[in-house]
């Protein structure tokens, strides 16, 4: 016999596994998961309930629904039979009298008998009509139930419609056809006509027209008890209606199980003709889902919904609550072990009740040793135990400074570090006081940061005071000095009052406001403060002194937009200035005399030929009047020769005066023409003296320009007079000795200027030369001092011009020099500053 631990042990694998493996997976999940899991339960219960009432009432709804379309299907068939025989009955019978009509020779009279016998038997005969083979009619006989404008008359010719086209088409086909004209908004319904022809000796001979109510072949055609369960109406091919009265349109069902219209169409198939048959069920009960079982069921599964729903979302508002208390206590205890500030809690007694690890870490005890200790705390250094322990005292009693206090900490290690405690009382829940909370943070680096501040400050106050300038800083909108070092304070004291006196003649000025508030608040200060200072220098009356001021804006320590002017003495320098600018006017002076001295010789040959020609015209007139052969007229020819002569030796001795005259520099509107030919006219004499052919061009309709005459011709007569000795040292030939002067408009970035080139067929300039060209004190020659290029130079400069040389190349070889200037249009003042610009 086994036993039943047997029995157990000796079932498969495959029926133990599932029990062991998900009692396996539950007890493997975590207690909140299980909480889950477990309100989820009563949700999937109440699902499945809900799921399981729509399938069955949906299955009764869906049955229900099935056995009422099998009736109103066998019920619409059975009618449709009985219609179709009805009219089966009366086609035979037309037909009939349709057969007796040409064979029995039946006159009008007999017709009329027949057919009032047919219309009196069946209700659904309205009208009965013979029609010729002409489309006359013959006879007629109708119903009293017709209108007149139903009603056809003897001799009445067919009109165009549907009834002739029936004519036409039993005609053609020799059958019967029924025919069904459109129903019409107004008037009466349409009859349904049967034509049957008429037959004798195989022609044509007319058609025999019986016409039916539609609407009484439904009522007597159709079985009663169809009509009492069944709204039931005749239709055409189009589903127009015919007889009969539809149901209105049943809205859309707002519940997937409601019931819809239940109709069904039955097509009643003629000759010539189909029509329909559509029953529409009548609504007599609510059917299964109207029942009160159904309310009571579902009203009771509802509140079972309710409750079971209401206990998950509390059972969740729990879980919910637990979920946060948990992810709350993990924060707390996160945030005070991640904070760098050290929390210890005390008793009323003083005792240790709780340290954080940021504690731990700063005094370097472990919270197992520090939690229960009691005054004296091994972290207070022996030397300061009395001071910690008053300073306790004050602790627990609750005199405890609000900007905490200072204290020395003894790591475990020995060392020692700076301190500061906050304290404040510890309340629980009930409003009680249970003890002191205390946290502690390291001060010795911030302490050591402010030590280093304070010999920063020392150090920038030495600096400042030192500095052999001005420095002040005021707010805008206020006449509060920030800041003064100990220049700015020997020169114009403690007050504001210089500080302002320098921003207005700097051209920078910012009333202070009657309310001292800055009225540029509120605007943004980053363009201003990010600007670079302009320098400008002014003359201090007061002090005697030229001073260089410089300022900009900042933000100050408390945030105000502040002005710092710097103002330095630059007395010596500005006179250092005005010495180098008189001898500069010196050295020009000298460079025309020097320049004269080297063309003295030309000048004294030039001025040899007048004079000469004066004493051979005085000498001949002398002669040929002590001997009487002059007459008047030859007479005054030779005196107006020799006035010319001396005319011109007058004028080259008044253009080297003026040349070499001292003056002061005096730039005024210059006509360009005038220059160019009193600098030719004395170059002229030193280039034939060289043996060297000068041309120069120069263009029509020149503006003028704004220049000094005298120095402009010197630069002029030393680029000439270079070139012409340039030639005569490389000892060219006679063909190739030519300097060239042209002066034309030109555009320099946009401004209009005059361009003076003096160009040279010499043998041009070294590379080494070039570089070193313009540089004072260097020359090429052997008599040279090497200050007329440099002269050239800053007198074009001077003008807001500049000065360039380069050599002229045919292909590699050097074909002489060319020196290029130029000068601003009298109206380009207001372009100084991108010529000064160029130049630099």
């Amino acid at each position: 016999m086994v036993s039943s631990g047997s029995r157990a042990s000796a079932l498969p694998l495959s029926v133990q596994s599932p029990s062991r493996h998900w009692r396996r997976w539950w007890r493997g999940l975590a207690p909140h998961r299980q909480d889950r899991f477990a309100a989820l339960a009563p949700l999937v219960a109440v699902l499945l309930f809900f799921l399981a009432i729509v399938a069955s009432f949906w299955y009764l709804h869906t049955e229900e629904i099935g056995r009422e379309r099998e009736a109103l299907q066998r019920d619409v068939e059975y009618a449709q039979q009985r219609l179709r025989l009805r009219l089966s009955e009366r086609q035979e019978q037309v037909m009939r009298i349709a057969r007796d009509l040409p064979g029995q020779g039946l006159n009008e009279t007999d017709f009329a008998t027949l057919a009032d016998l047919l219309i009196t038997q069946y209700p659904e005969v309205q009208a009965l009509s013979w029609i010729d083979e002409t489309g006359r009619v013959r006879a007629s006989q109708s119903a009293p139930t017709l209108t007149s404008g139903q009603i056809r008359l003897a001799g009445e010719i067919l009109r165009p419609g549907p009834t002739l086209e029936g004519f036409h088409q039993v005609q053609q086909l020799e059958q019967a056809s029924y025919q069904q004209a459109a129903p019409r908004a107004e008037g009466p319904a349409p009859l349904l006509q049967l034509l049957v022809p008429l037959g004798g000796d195989e022609r044509f001979a007319g058609v025999l027209l019986a016409e039916y109510s539609t609407d009484s072949l439904l009522r007597y055609g159709t079985p009663n008890e169809v009509l009492s369960r069944y709204a039931v109406t005749l239709l055409n091919v189009r589903h127009q209606l015919l007889a009969g009265t539809a149901l209105q349109p049943r809205a859309r069902p707002l519940l997937p199980w409601a019931r819809a219209s239940n109709a069904y169409d039955a097509p009643i198939v003629l000759p010539g003709l189909t029509l329909v048959l559509r029953a529409q069920a009548y609504r007599t009960s609510l059917g299964v889902v109207g029942s009160g079982l159904f309310w009571l069921v579902g009203a009771l599964s509802i509140m079972t919904a309710w409750l079971l729903l209401g206990t998950w979302r509390h059972t969740r508002k729990r879980m919910q609550a637990q979920e946060a208390l948990v992810a709350e206590t993990n924060f707390r205890r996160a945030m005070e072990n991640s904070i760098l500030t050290g929390m210890r809690a005390l008793d009323l007694e003083g005792r240790i009740t709780y340290v954080n690890a940021a504690f731990c870490q700063m005094t370097g005890w472990s919270a197992e040793e520090l939690v229960g200790q009691t005054p004296p705390y091994s972290y207070w250094p022996e030397a300061e135990r009395n001071s910690q322990q008053s300073k306790l005292h004050e602790e627990l009693s609750g005199r405890a400074l609000p900007g905490g206090l200072q204290v020395r900490v003894q790591r475990k290690s020995g060392t020692v570090f700076d301190a500061r405690l906050y304290v404040s009382p510890l309340i629980d829940g009930h409003g009680r006081h249970t003890g002191w909370m205390t946290s502690m943070t390291d001060i010795t680096e911030p302490n050591r940061v402010r030590e280093q501040l304070v010999a920063s400050h020392e150090r920038f106050t030495i600096v400042m005071e030192s500095l052999d300038a001005s420095v002040s800083v005021a707010p805008l909108g206020s006449k509060e000095l920030l800041f003064a070092n100990r220049l700015y304070r020997q020169w114009f004291g403690s007050q504001t009052d210089g500080h302002l006196q320098l921003v207005m003649q700097a051209g920078v000025v910012h009333a202070p406001e009657e309310d001292d508030e800055d009225g540029l608040m509120g605007l943004p200060s980053h363009a201003m403060t990010q600007a670079n200072s302009d320098n400008v220098e002014i003359y201090q009356s007061e002090l005697g002194r030229w001073l260089e001021v410089r300022s900009r804006y900042l933000h100050w320590v408390d945030g105000r937009l502040a002005q710092m002017v710097i103002a330095t003495d630059i007395t010596a320098r500005r006179n250092a200035q005005e010495l180098a600018a008189h001898q500069a006017e010196r050295t020009q002076s000298v460079s025309r005399l020097i320049t004269m001295g080297e063309m003295a010789s030309s000048v004294a040959h030039e001025l040899n030929q007048p004079l000469t020609a004066i004493s051979n015209y005085c000498s001949g007139m002398i002669s040929r009047v002590q001997s009487g052969q002059i007459s008047e007229d030859a007479l005054l020819g030779a005196l107006g020769k020799t006035a010319h002569q001396a005319q011109r030796a007058g004028q080259i001795i008044q253009r080297i005066r003026a040349f070499v005259k001292k003056s002061e520099p005096n730039r005024q509107l210059a006509k360009v023409t005038e220059m160019v030919a009193e600098a030719v006219e004395l170059a002229t004499i030193e280039l034939r003296r060289h043996n060297v052919r000068l041309t120069h061009y120069v263009a029509a309709r020149l503006p003028p320009v704004m220049a000094d005459r005298i120095l402009i011709e010197q630069v002029l007569i030393n680029l000439m007079k270079n070139g012409a000795e340039a030639i005569a040292h490389a000892g060219c030939a006679p063909a190739r000795r030519s300097v060239e002067l042209r002066v034309v408009p030109r555009q320099v970035d946009g401004v209009d200027v005059i361009q003076f080139s003096v160009e040279d067929s010499g043998p041009g300039l070294p590379r080494e030369v070039l570089e070193h060209l313009f540089e004072a004190f260097y020359s090429t020659k052997s008599e040279g001092m090497g200050m007329g290029l440099n002269l050239c130079r800053s007198i074009v400069e001077s003008h807001q011009g500049r000065l360039q040389a380069q050599n002229l190349y045919n292909g590699k070889e050097v074909t002489g020099c060319l020196f290029t200037f130029w000068l601003p249009l009298a109206g380009a003042e207001n372009a100084t500053s991108n010529f000064e610009a160029i130049t630099t």
